[in-house]
């Protein structure tokens, strides 16, 4: 019984085995065929591979002809970029001093056209004062006539006056004590305002006159009265508000006089008087004479002219 039941697990094991084996061995049928089909594939792919390495070969080797060629040739285009590049840099340059001439003639243009406006207005204005000079030249010429014309009958009032003057002193001289005498006879006619100097007769408004006392004898010296007398040339006295009444002893005889001003002065060896006169109304034009007198005769005398 033993025996044929080992036998039995030993068949059973047999025919599992047999049939593992048989598995096994259609595994092994497919698993070769699939792996033959693989092996078919992957020869076809390899062959595939290697033609296509072929032609990637000859591509690189193209390729590589192609990059040694353009290589040479972008030496060469090297070489010609650098030259490219000094003549534009050099066109460049001539470009900026070609622009900096232009803008140098531009500003000298510019330069040159101020100048030349200038210029002519400078000709303008010169032309302007050429004309106004002409125009100016014939009136002084015109003026001149004029003045040569006044100027003449200038030089005949001062001929006028200086003879005037002379025939004055003359009798001065005849009237006035030798030793007894008043010089640096001085005249000036002013203006109401500001005491200035005129020489016209409607705007006289104040005479001044200053002299010198000098020398005088110790017998004249001490107080005496000392008188300011304005005449025309006439010897008509000037009219005065006030006028001054007096008597004076010319050469040994009375003489009556009328006075515009009046001082007591005490006499000493040198002085210098002043008298000043307002003048009551204006004087006309013409010659007009200051005399001044002391008691005991005339002392000195200045002539002057009113227009």
């Amino acid at each position: 019984m033993k025996s044929k039941h080992i036998l039995g697990i030993i068949a059973a094991v047999l025919a599992i085995l047999l049939l593992l084996t048989g598995y096994w061995g259609y595994t092994l049928s497919n698993e070769k065929k699939g792996l033959m089909s693989k092996n078919e594939s992957l020869e076809a792919q390899i062959s595939d591979m290697r033609q296509l390495k072929d032609e990637l070969t000859r591509e690189v080797d193209s390729l590589e002809q192609a990059y040694t060629l353009l290589a040479e040739e972008n030496g060469e285009l090297q070489g010609s970029l650098e030259e490219a590049k000094k003549t534009i840099a050099s066109r460049n340059s001539s470009i900026r001093k070609l622009k900096a001439s232009n803008q140098t003639s531009q500003d000298e243009m510019g330069n040159l056209r101020s100048q030349i406006v200038a210029l002519m207005q400078d000709k303008q204005t010169l032309e302007a004062s050429i004309n106004r000079l002409v125009a100016q030249n014939d009136s002084l010429r015109n003026l001149a006539g004029v003045l040569e014309q006044d100027l003449s009958k200038v030089r005949g009032e001062k001929d006028a006056l200086a003879n005037l003057n002379q025939t004055m002193q003359d009798e001065i001289n005849r009237l006035t004590l030798s030793n007894f005498q008043a010089s640096a006879f001085q005249v000036e006619v002013e203006k109401k305002r500001k005491s200035k100097v005129t020489s016209k007769s409607r705007r006289a408004r104040r005479i001044r006159v200053s002299f010198d006392l000098t020398n005088v004898p110790e017998k004249y010296q001490g107080v005496r009265p000392v008188f300011l007398s304005i005449t025309d040339e006439n010897g008509t006295p000037i009219k005065i508000d006030n006028p001054i009444q007096a008597k004076v002893v010319v050469n040994g005889q009375t003489m009556d006089i009328i006075a515009a001003e009046k001082k007591e002065i005490s006499l000493t060896e040198n002085q210098r008087l002043s008298f000043t006169h307002d003048l009551a109304q204006k004087l006309g034009s013409g010659y007009y004479r200051a005399i001044a007198y002391t008691d005991i005769g005339v002392l000195g005398a200045s002539s002057f002219r009113l227009r």
